[in-house]
């Protein structure tokens, strides 16, 4: 039973590296009109509502300001896109993993396609801890920096709005971290062990994420990015040791470092 599972899956008919590629062009271009038509529904429904929202945090829209006059245009087409990249995550994550789905086994493109609604949630937590934790913090002390020595803060509204998705996209793209662990240990390409052994240097490696995502590099702002990040590392290692469960050899190498 045991050299039966060790051997790949059987195809009826092998797939040229052409055929991979005619394959892979037709998921990206599935993925990509779904991306645009849902851009287009979020332009034309709902970025109106998701902008007023965005502003909310610097106190509204009318605290915003127009410098360009096709400013305004650029602004709504950003904003229509995150919505719709969003609302068009499933399907997105769907076609990436219908692309390696032929190469699994029975039991694995279970829980390969179980990931969808996970990637979506935890997209979601991240954008969610991006406008509800980040934001509140990060912007009085953007915004009143130099209020003492007089200056008043008339903030742009393609330079907010440029700041604010992007602090939302990455931090949502990074809050996917344990799940892409998650498959990478099922591969066999990292472990557990690995990873808790890599723990000092994936504080480096949050610590500069922190500093490339977060708009100020001072102490408190990095750390209420760091924390979350490093809480998903453990995360991570976990959603790995799931993964692995029922290898004792990996299993048995993870607890022997857990007890260190």
């Amino acid at each position: 039973m045991a050299a039966e599972n060790s051997l790949p899956p059987v195809n009826e008919t092998e797939m040229s590296i052409w055929d991979h590629v005619g394959e892979l062009r037709t998921r990206l271009i599935w993925a990509m009109g779904a991306l645009l038509i849902t851009t287009a529904a979020s332009f034309a429904f709902l970025a109106n509502y998701f902008l007023r929202f965005l502003a909310q945090p610097v106190g509204g829209l009318d605290k915003l300001v127009q410098i360009e006059v096709t400013e305004s245009v650029g602004v709504f087409m950003r904003v229509s896109l995150l919505a719709g990249f969003i609302m068009a995550l499933p399907i997105i994550v769907f076609e990436i993993l219908a692309f390696v789905v032929p190469g699994l086994y029975d039991n694995e493109k279970r829980w390969v396609f179980s990931a969808i609604p996970i990637a979506t949630i935890l997209f979601l937590m991240g954008v969610a801890f991006s406008y509800f934790v980040m934001l509140p913090a990060a912007l009085p002390f953007l915004l009143t920096f130099l209020e003492d020595e007089g200056v008043q803060a008339f903030p742009r509204i393609s330079t907010y709005v440029d700041f604010v998705t992007n602090l939302m996209f990455w931090i949502g793209l990074s809050f996917e971290a344990p799940l892409v662990v998650f498959i990478l240990a099922k591969f066999r390409i990292v472990t557990p062990a690995f990873l808790m052994k890599q723990w000092r240097f994936a504080i480096v490696i949050i610590a500069l994420i922190a500093a490339m995502i977060t708009p100020t590099v001072d102490p408190v702002n990095m750390a209420l990015l760091m924390a979350p990040l490093f809480t998903i590392y453990l995360l991570s290692i976990l959603f790995a040791w799931i993964a692995i469960r029922g290898s004792n050899k990996d299993e048995d190498e993870v607890i022997a470092l857990a007890k260190k």
